[in-house]
């Protein structure tokens, strides 16, 4: 089990800790949302979380870190329109997309280093590993 996962799983009472369960990497309606799905993986200097999140442009989305809480969001709003005057018709279609995930860092991360990355419909996100904690409060910006 890694640290991440150790972390996410001591807290009595977290809406993330399932995170981990196979349910978790399918996405799910929860709270009437869909969450999009992430997985997570580490090696010996970085975790990596990539979530799977087509659609969204790399602008829509914002990644924060605090106090140790590394928070994803992002939101999209699409309208299109058609109109004949020769037939007499105009359609107006809006669509409205969001999400926002959070996670506990484990206490052997560099918050102050997190970089982060969209393409494809992924966003990538690499978490260097410390050997003691580095705490920061920043927006990360996506490449």
């Amino acid at each position: 089990m890694n640290a991440l996962e150790k972390k996410n799983r001591a807290v009595s009472y977290d809406p993330w800790r399932d995170f981990f369960s196979w349910e978790s990497f399918i996405p799910s309606e929860r709270g009437g949302r869909n969450l999009p799905a992430v997985n997570i993986s580490e090696d010996e200097k970085n975790y990596a979380v990539d979530v799977i999140a087509p659609g969204f442009k790399k602008e829509d989305f914002k990644v924060n870190v605090d106090n140790d809480v590394i928070t994803i969001s992002a939101e999209a709003r699409h309208e299109s329109e058609d109109k004949d005057d020769k037939k007499h018709y105009s359609r107006r279609e809006y669509s409205y997309s969001s999400f926002t995930r959070s996670f506990r860092l484990p206490e052997n991360t560099k918050d102050d280093s997190i970089t982060a990355s969209y393409t494809d419909g992924v966003l990538k996100l690499s978490i260097p590993k410390s050997k003691e904690q580095v705490k920061a409060s920043k927006q990360i910006a996506i490449s």
